[in-house]
């Protein structure tokens, strides 16, 4: 039949509407991430997005997909097929036909394909999988599924106390990998990238591994995506009320579902059980760092941050941190703010917010005056001033105060040489190679001496000496107690001579500078308050 392209994805074919058509083509599938589709001799995943056509007028009717087993060959022995569809005719393997409502739930159920290691628990009498591909020998399954339940648990206590979530069944897809990480929500399922190193190990002479950084960053991505099932994919922005394949879609609310989704996903690992008050406290000095190191923050707010995701956040470069702020961590920290505050007076806090929220508007299409609504009705008064000056401008966010009637104080820490420089760097441990610099940062020591993204830090001139720079560390041994160095840096084949202080002259002119490293430090005051909020 004649086929005809509209745009990039659209096709009319001149057919006999009185004849069925079926169209066949191919698509090549080599990404590995969440977003779209892979397929190689080890592993296939699928989005349905990224494979599925739509019939334009059908989108809302029910359809069936058939998910054909490999050839059995070496290579693709042992391969199972896992989804959160609906299954109608499947084998022991999973491979087989399932249906789905509509297109939007055809394509909000991605399909995993492999060996992959699988197990299952129930949490509040729900049945949860868990599935993970590529994991090492040494992968400590049992404590992966016993943490996840504690998450899972954890979570729909939070929404719905002894109630139900709102879905039958659960799949977690985890895709393990040499270096990756990364995470996709749907409506019962998620897609999951991790790297290998960071799972959880069995043998015994690798206990500290079992509970590195990696794993409780894992454990995070898990509470993160899975408190998505609620907090986006049910709740979810009023312009996401009906999604729209053909162009991108723009809210100015991902502040608040991706924002507020990262402040709950860690402070829930702490309330499983999973977290140490250290460990958690360590975690959100993180989050500040991140907001206070970035001078994006003075330029955009964070509801701009969410307008623009689609030709900023998705689109970095070496100027991000300059121009931009991230929805996800400054969002986490005006959830804080929120709840710290509505703690303080007493009268709510940021969880009955979010029930509440849920309830108003029915697990659906939400509004900030949505938002604002339910504040004012919870704590008796406007929160519009906080929201407008946190949310809708650049001022500062009270983290110190709200922090400290709580019993934390934030303080001023030694910061490290790319932070002090104003820096974002790449550093090689070979001893014939340089300092690469990623990012400039805004109004800091670098920018002022005229560094620039690209450049190639190749040495240090101070008191009368010419110096190798392999590394940042070195450069107090080698600057030694001089104010002042000339740093010596390659720029498209030239090389350059730039006068770098390593200190700001007065404190005017530190203003603007890059903020200085901060942490959290634990009180004797206000301990029950604490206690309650973590």
């Amino acid at each position: 039949m004649p086929v005809r392209q509209h745009d990039k994805q659209r096709w009319h074919i001149a057919c006999d509407s009185a004849q069925p058509l079926q169209v066949q083509y191919e698509v090549y599938a080599n990404d590995p991430s969440v977003r779209t589709a892979s397929l190689d001799a080890t592993r296939g995943f699928f989005n349905g997005t990224s494979l599925c056509l739509a019939v334009e007028g059908m989108a809302e009717q029910p359809c069936s997909i058939d998910i054909v087993a490999p050839e059995k060959i070496a290579v693709t022995a042992g391969w199972h097929c896992a989804t959160g569809l609906f299954p109608i005719n499947i084998d022991a393997t999973g491979f087989g036909r399932y249906q789905a409502a509509d297109y939007d739930e055809l394509v909000d159920c991605p399909v995993e394909m492999g060996p992959f290691w699988s197990a299952s628990f129930e949490a509040a009498g729900v049945a949860h999988r868990f599935i993970v591909a590529g994991a090492a020998p040494s992968f400590d399954g049992q404590r992966l599924l016993a943490d996840a339940r504690k998450i899972c648990e954890t979570t729909i206590a939070f929404w719905h106390g002894e109630g139900k979530p709102p879905f039958d069944n659960y799949l977690f897809m985890l895709n393990a990998v040499h270096d990756g990480y990364g995470g996709l929500e749907h409506r019962n399922s998620t897609a999951l990238v991790c790297a290998r190193s960071d799972l959880p190990r069995s043998n015994a002479a690798n206990t500290s591994a079992a509970t590195n950084d990696g794993y409780t960053t894992l454990l995070g991505l898990i509470s993160h995506e899975y408190f998505h099932a609620w907090n986006v994919k049910r709740l979810r922005p009023s312009e996401f009320g009906r999604y729209d394949y053909s162009q991108e879609k723009y809210t100015e609310l991902l502040w608040f579902f991706e924002g507020f989704t990262s402040y709950y996903d860690d402070l829930l690992l702490r309330r499983a059980g999973l977290l140490d008050e250290a460990a958690y406290l360590k975690l959100l000095t993180k989050t500040v760092q991140q907001v206070l190191q970035a001078p994006g923050r003075h330029v955009q707010t964070v509801a701009q941050a969410s307008f623009d995701a689609w030709v900023k956040f998705y689109r970095q470069d070496e100027n991000t941190p300059n121009a931009t702020i991230s929805y996800y961590s400054k969002g986490a920290l005006v959830a804080l703010c929120l709840d710290l505050t509505l703690r303080r007076e007493g009268r709510s806090t940021l969880d009955d917010l979010m029930r509440a929220l849920w309830q108003r508007c029915q697990g659906g299409p939400m509004a900030e005056s949505d938002l604002r609504a339910v504040l004012h009705t919870l704590s008796g008064r406007a929160f519009d001033a906080e929201l407008d000056a946190w949310v809708h401008s650049t001022t500062e966010l009270p983290l110190a105060e709200l922090l400290a009637a709580h019993g934390i104080t934030l303080q001023p820490e030694t910061a490290q040489p790319a932070q002090r420089l104003g820096l974002r760097v790449t550093e090689s441990h070979a001893a014939s190679h340089a300092v690469h610099i990623k990012t400039v940062l805004r109004g800091g020591l670098a920018e002022r001496a005229g560094m620039a993204a690209g450049d190639e830090w190749l040495g240090i001139e101070a008191d009368g000496q010419g110096w190798r720079l392999h590394q940042l560390e070195q450069l107090a041994l080698l600057a030694g107690n001089a104010a002042q160095v000339t740093a010596l840096v390659a720029r498209d084949g030239r090389l350059l001579r730039l006068p770098l202080m390593l200190a700001h002259a007065s404190a005017d002119s530190a203003d603007n500078a890059v903020s200085d490293t901060m942490a959290l430090h634990v009180t004797d005051a206000a301990a029950l308050q604490r206690s309650a909020w973590l």
